[in-house]
């Protein structure tokens, strides 16, 4: 046997092995394989009827990895394990939007992943588990949900209603198409005022936002009423008795009034004299009574007691008759003298006034010797009246 008839055979062979590896390499390639990958999770409330193994991942259409596996629950939910390429996964913000799409109703689905408003400064990592926004309805849960709606309708049941609806508008194209164009008339007559609409529904948001806050409040209030009311039939009895009592007392009320209406009109004319005088006196009582004030904000005593300072004054005349005799014909009006503030080292004026006494009147002799004390306390008891020069008008 020759070499060349040898060669043939394993040169052919080894053809067939590079382009069957050549076919696997592109194979693997189209499908991701020969790239670095890294786990990813999506939790979705379904995966969809056409979503499929090896399902592309797409951020804004750039395919970045594939679906791995899909484990579907009973409740309908899904969950989709991805594969990402580790070079793309820095390059996605970790708040990225997912959204299970298909370009058609009929065509397979495929994960999109949408760049959110606010990306976040941190991006994707391994394992992150993501929320699906947003799943596409196929034509199949259309017909599916449209064949649910169809089997609970009964055909006799419809075929009437449309007959009562072609019996209602037959004959009445006219006024139906007169009543659409009143209506397009209505709606452009109101379209110019959509933007003030549009502002006071904006406005409205705070309000009701500011009724939803004060809601609980609202129903406390509600419930204490209701609390109340009840208490009000419970006690409806008692409350009969005490409106009862009030009718009685109000009249007994107006007997009293009524038959001493004359009495207490002549108790309050008595009393006019009396309330002018403490109305025109009032700045004097407001200032004796905000000196009060004062002394009672001032500090305790250091000891116990009261502190009385005395001295020595001459006497004054007695009494004398009949021009000491009390009587009421002060004037002037109401004097402080300085109060409440009254300063330090100071000694208030003597206000004279037409009283019947007056200290200060001229004739006071001031100081006056008893000479028959003196005498008595020198000499003993002496016979007769006492005598004592200096008692004017009087036995002595």
């Amino acid at each position: 046997m020759s070499v060349s008839r040898v060669l043939r055979p394993l040169a052919g062979l080894a053809a067939i092995i590079a382009g069957l590896l050549l076919a696997a390499t592109a194979v693997a390639m189209f499908q991701g394989r020969t790239t670095d990958t890294v786990p990813l999770t999506v939790m979705s409330n379904r995966a969809g009827l056409v979503m499929n193994v090896d399902a592309k991942v797409k951020l804004l259409g750039v395919p970045v990895g594939r679906v791995a596996n899909i484990d579907s629950h009973t409740d309908g939910s899904a969950v989709i394990h991805l594969e990402m390429d580790l070079a793309e996964l820095e390059r996605i913000p970790a708040n990225v939007r997912v959204d299970i799409a298909s370009t058609t109703i009929f065509g397979a689905k495929s994960v999109e992943l949408l760049p959110p408003d606010n990306p976040s400064p941190q991006h994707l990592k391994p394992g992150q588990v993501l929320d699906a926004d947003h799943v596409t309805i196929e034509i199949d849960s259309i017909f599916e949900q449209l064949t649910a709606v169809l089997s609970k309708i009964q055909p006799e049941k419809l075929n009437a209603t449309l007959g009562a609806m072609s019996t209602a508008l037959d004959g009445r194209g006219g006024a139906l198409g007169q009543a659409l164009s009143d209506f397009e008339s209505f709606l452009a007559s109101i379209d110019p005022s959509m933007t003030i609409l549009t502002r006071d529904i904006e406005a409205a948001t705070m309000a009701v936002g500011t009724y939803a806050d004060v809601a609980p409040d609202v129903l406390k209030i509600v419930d204490n009423a209701t609390a109340i009311s009840s208490t009000v039939v419970e006690e409806q009895h008692n409350l009969d008795a005490m409106l009862i009592n009030a009718t009685g007392l109000a009249d007994i009320g107006n007997e009293v009034v009524g038959g001493n209406q004359h009495l207490l009109t002549d108790v309050v004319h008595l009393l006019l004299p009396t309330t002018a005088l403490t109305s025109q006196y009032s700045p004097a009582l407001t200032c004796g009574l905000k000196a009060l004030e004062r002394l009672d904000s001032l500090p305790p005593a250091p000891a116990p007691g009261v502190v009385v300072s005395t001295g020595l004054m001459l006497g004054l005349e007695r009494y004398q008759y009949p021009a000491n005799l009390p009587k009421v014909a002060a004037r002037g009006g109401p004097q402080c003298t300085d109060l409440p503030d009254m300063p330090m080292n100071t000694r208030p004026p003597f206000v004279v006034t037409d009283t019947g006494a007056n200290s200060t009147q001229y004739g006071n002799q001031g100081i006056l010797l008893n000479s028959d004390g003196l005498k008595q306390l020198l000499f003993g008891p002496i016979d007769g009246p006492p005598r004592n020069s200096a008692q004017i008008g009087h036995p002595g």
